[in-house]
């Protein structure tokens, strides 16, 4: 049986009971986005026998144009009703996601919701979403400073009894004021005895004060989850107050939208247009970035034509060229790659980006010698002219040194100019391995040749 026929037979199951069946939302998401394809008839049904406890997290799961079909769907009231059982984070998310498809609609879900849950949907919209806020949730265990042990415990007791916490790592710990103080993981805490105030705990040192502000980049959060592998984070103001806090998944969330951003990126690929559930659009913006290569490609070809007396001299330089314009394009995306990784994940910085574009022209050398022994080895035996493979020889060399220079250096300069290195960087360097590569080679053949 296929995962998909599984998921189906699950789902049956899950709809008939009349308790809370084991079904997790993303196998729900999954099952809908085949029917959205495949069955649209089936797809509303499946729609209408989801448990409203788990619609929140199975529509925040579902592709954008699936999700735009689930939200028109459902009522507002439904909605709002499935926005109770999300945390606060995921919660501004859905009625973000709502907004987007039909204010009005959005309006009535956040009036159907309690006062305290408007609030807080209010003040983590305020946030882009590129700040650590808007990622950040309000529901937390925290615990004051003359507290004792035992009675935070209560209360965080009667809170998952009442289903107002989920994911409890940590205890933050406050003063008066609601100052953050420090944390403390759950770990720790219960080897304390009960009666231990937290005053006593700070006094001892056993807690970390590591926090960041809401208005942090959300790139620099993540990379202090990845630093220091961190399960959740708090998220202070500008006062040190504390404000919520950032778990584990949504960073997982952030380092993969900013991996397929690149990837797309790289292949001058608009990541929202492949989203579009209309092909003329993703055709047209797909065309976008082929217009460029179009251009470029033109501009490589007036090159060649500049050499057309060479090559007509020389036959053989028509079967070889392309050679030494593939490889640096391989090589110059292989720099290209690395640097726009490595920049991404804060290993190339101003202070060692001399070092690194150094390292990569060095490889690029290597290479480069290495490679020019081969192919002017096999050009000598192939046609059996040695000047032959000395032009390619050389321009392999020139080619494969250009290709690392470039590679290294049009993700730095574009970086210095406050532009995404990834964005461009492809067709700019083509343009330029391709116009060094068949210059020196036909250049050269022209030198040395005739």
């Amino acid at each position: 049986m296929s995962h998909y026929a599984e998921l189906l037979h699950a789902f049956d199951a899950y709809a008939k009971t009349p308790h809370e069946h084991p079904l997790h939302a993303n196998d729900i998401a999954y099952l809908l986005k085949h029917l959205f394809r495949d069955d649209k008839t089936r797809f509303f049904t499946t729609l209408d026998a989801i448990k409203t406890v788990t619609l929140g997290y199975v529509l925040l799961a579902l592709p954008e144009d699936v999700k735009e079909k689930a939200i028109a769907h459902f009522s507002a009231s439904t909605l709002s009703t499935a926005l109770e059982y999300l945390e606060s984070d995921d919660a501004t998310d859905l009625v973000q996601d709502i907004h987007k498809l039909d204010t009005n609609k959005a309006q009535e879900v956040l009036q159907e919701l309690a006062l305290q849950d408007r609030v807080h949907i209010g003040q983590l919209s305020r946030y882009h979403n590129t700040q650590a806020g808007a990622y950040m949730q309000v529901e937390l265990f925290d615990a004051h400073l003359h507290e004792t042990i035992e009675a935070s415990l209560s209360r965080l007791r009667e809170k998952k009894r009442l289903g107002k916490l989920h994911n409890i790592y940590q205890v933050f710990i406050l003063d008066d004021a609601r100052h953050f103080i420090g944390a403390m993981g759950l770990e720790d805490l219960i080897i304390n005895n009960m009666q231990t105030t937290y005053d006593t705990i700070i006094a001892a040192g056993t807690y970390t004060t590591r926090s960041v502000k809401a208005t942090d980049p959300i790139e620099e959060v993540a990379k202090i989850f990845e630093d220091y592998d961190l399960s959740v984070i708090p998220v202070v103001d500008f006062k040190g107050h504390l404000l919520g806090r950032i778990t584990s998944d949504d960073i997982y969330d952030v380092i993969e939208e900013r991996a397929t951003k690149q990837v797309y990126n790289l292949a001058g690929v608009n990541e929202d247009a492949e989203s579009e559930n209309q092909l003329i659009r993703v055709v047209k913006k797909r065309a976008s970035w082929l217009g460029v290569n179009l251009i470029t490609a033109i501009v490589a070809s007036i090159v060649i034509g500049m050499f057309d007396a060479t090559l007509q001299a020389y036959i053989p330089l028509a079967i070889l060229m392309p050679i030494v314009a593939s490889m640096g394009g391989n090589a110059g995306t292989q720099t290209l790659t690395v640097m726009v990784r490595q920049m991404a994940l804060g290993e190339i910085d101003t202070h060692n980006a001399r070092h690194a574009l150094k390292r990569e022209m060095l490889i690029a050398l290597l290479n480069g010698l290495f490679f020019a022994l081969i192919i002017g080895v096999i050009t000598y035996l192939w046609f059996g002219i040695a000047l032959l493979g000395v032009v390619i020889a050389l321009s392999m060399v020139i080619n494969l040194c250009t290709a690392g220079l470039f590679g290294g250096l049009i993700p730095l300069v574009l970086k210095h100019f406050h532009i995404d290195p990834a964005v461009g960087s492809t067709v700019l360097l083509t343009t330029a391995t391709d116009v060094v590569g068949f210059f020196s080679f036909l250049a050269l053949a022209q030198l040395i040749l005739l």
